[in-house]
C-alpha cells in the first residue's frame, strides 16, 4: 500500500478544502513571503486558468495551461493538470504532483542545457589539422 502524501502533517485533501490564508501560514518563509505580498497580474490569470482548467478535467477534458510566470508557488489545487512553463527559449510540460507542493514552477523547468562536448570542428584547434576526414 502505498504511502499516503503529507505536508507539514496535512493529506492533499486536507490541503485542497483550506483557504489560501491557511495555506500560506504553512509554507516555508520566502513562498509565504511571496504570496502575502499578493500575486502579479501574470499570476493572477494563471491561477484562474489553473481553476478553468480544473472545471474543464472534472468533465474529462485533458487541458495544458502555458504560462511564463515562473516565480508562482505551486498550490495544491495545481496537483494533477499539466503546466507549460516557459524556460527563455521553449515551453517545457511540467506534471505537477503532489511532492511539488510550495516549490516555485520554475524550478521544474531548466533554463540551461547541459554542456555536451562533442569532436572538434575543423579550425577548432592546432591539433585538429591532423584530424583525418572520413
Amino acid at each position: 500500500m502505498p504511502r499516503e502524501f503529507m505536508y507539514r502533517g496535512f493529506t492533499l485533501e486536507q490541503l485542497m478544502g483550506m483557504s489560501m490564508d491557511e495555506f500560506i501560514l504553512l509554507l516555508p518563509a520566502r513562498q509565504r513571503r511571496s504570496l502575502q505580498r499578493g500575486l502579479s497580474p501574470e499570476q493572477r490569470t494563471l491561477l484562474e486558468k489553473v481553476r478553468t482548467a480544473k472545471e474543464a478535467m472534472r468533465k474529462g477534458q485533458n487541458v495544458t495551461i502555458k504560462t511564463h510566470a515562473r516565480d508562482m508557488v505551486i498550490l495544491p489545487e495545481m496537483v494533477g493538470l499539466t503546466i507549460l512553463v516557459h524556460n527563455g527559449k521553449e515551453f517545457v510540460p511540467v506534471e505537477v504532483k503532489p511532492e511539488m507542493i510550495g516549490h516555485y514552477l520554475g524550478e521544474f523547468a531548466i533554463t540551461n542545457k547541459p554542456v555536451k562536448h562533442g569532436t572538434p570542428g575543423i579550425g577548432a584547434s592546432r591539433s585538429s589539422m591532423y584530424v583525418p576526414l572520413k
